[in-house]
């Protein structure tokens, strides 16, 4: 493995050994004394995997049905362009006046206003008309021609913000018309902790629940580490295995995750909220973290940074462990990240960081 200070030229893929690896890491399951029981539904427009460990069938069925119910729920109340408590929510909200909000709205709002705090804005989930203009809000993306110039820049114009959204007790209030919430780089997450809570409340110790590019896993795997793949930029092929274990959250933001091509041009879900339109220079960013809604906040945020301005933001967003993918062909890193991930390729050209020093007072001391 070969790391440099500063970025390199050139990565040296060996894609065609990815199908080995995954090969090799299921006849590894195969060996484990103990079953993994896992169920697989649809919610959040994506598919969601519970595996558990260490338990009877029946306690796995029971903790499975909880586990759907409690997505299903969620879905209803958070999705944003569905007349339930979330399209309530937008409709007041741009009205100047005070309104008593859904209880299952205010842990979101709560969120929303301290990620985009720390992100300095890169985390904007206010930004849902943007979002609308660009088709994002559609369940299934097929290409169609982007918005103009005079549209995306009008609404940049309007500064949407979850500053503007004041919190009284359980009444919220905003302070401007162009507000529209939209939490969906955060809900699949949010679902996901509020998940593996539920799980551990019944005597759950060891699962993995994943929902698209998000997982938390809790325990281990039959006394060995969860094994997490790390896709490469293109979304094929697996570029990095992570082990985790214990108690930790993955989450990937990709340009190969929610997007269409009009013209041959890929256009990302990914939008940056200072010009309405998709970030460049990233194709995918990777964060490990204690809790998923922040690694979620956080891979978005630094998806936005890019590769010259991500340290800085996950400093301030108390992240310890980064991988980033840029749109060069470059694989970016901190020292901890890199301590901890098994490469496939050991002569994958890496550019580290400095290392995370910010995060000390929220995270503790880098590792």
């Amino acid at each position: 493995m070969l790391y440099l200070s500063s970025p390199a030229i050139g990565i040296r893929f060996l894609r065609r050994f990815w199908p080995l690896l995954i090969l090799l890491l299921a006849l590894g399951a195969c060996r484990d004394r103990t079953p993994v029981m896992t169920t697989r539904f649809n919610a959040f427009g994506t598919q969601v995997d519970l595996s558990l460990v260490g338990i009877s069938q029946e306690r796995a069925r029971q903790a499975a049905a909880l586990i759907e119910q409690d997505f299903g729920y969620l879905e209803r109340d958070w999705h944003p362009w569905s007349p339930g408590p979330m399209g309530r929510v937008n409709q007041l909200i741009r009205s100047g006046e005070s309104f008593v909000a859904p209880p299952s709205i205010m842990p979101l709002v709560r969120l929303g206003k301290r990620f985009e705090a720390q992100s300095d804005g890169l985390f904007n989930p206010a930004i849902g008309h943007l979002m609308e203009l660009w088709g994002f809000h559609r369940d299934q993306l097929l290409s169609h021609q982007p918005p103009t110039t005079e549209e995306i820049t009008r609404l940049v114009a309007s500064s949407p913000s979850m500053s503007q959204v004041d919190i009284g007790g359980l009444e919220l209030r905003g302070h401007n018309p162009a507000l529209r919430l939209d939490f969906s780089a955060i809900a699949k997450a949010c679902a996901i902790d509020l998940s593996i809570d539920h799980l551990l409340d019944t005597g759950v110790k060891n699962a993995l629940l994943q929902a698209g590019g998000a997982l938390r896993a809790i325990g281990d795997r039959s006394g060995q580490p969860w094994r997490i793949p790390i896709r490469r930029a293109s979304g094929s092929g697996v570029l990095a295995i992570l082990p985790i274990r214990r108690n930790e959250s993955v989450v990937t933001t990709a340009d190969y995750e929610r997007n269409f091509i009009f013209e041959g041009a890929l256009y990302h879900a990914t939008l940056d909220p200072r010009t309405g339109w998709p970030a460049s220079g990233t194709r995918a960013v990777t964060v490990v973290h204690t809790d998923t809604a922040t690694a979620a906040a956080a891979a978005t945020a630094l998806f936005v940074a890019g590769p010259g301005e991500w340290p800085g933001v996950a400093e301030k967003m108390g992240v310890r462990y980064v991988l980033l993918l840029d749109t060069r062909g470059r694989v970016h890193m901190n020292p901890a990240m890199a301590r901890r991930i098994e490469l496939v390729d050991s002569d994958e050209v890496i550019t580290l960081s400095e290392p995370l020093n910010g995060v000390a007072t929220l995270a503790g001391p880098e590792s």
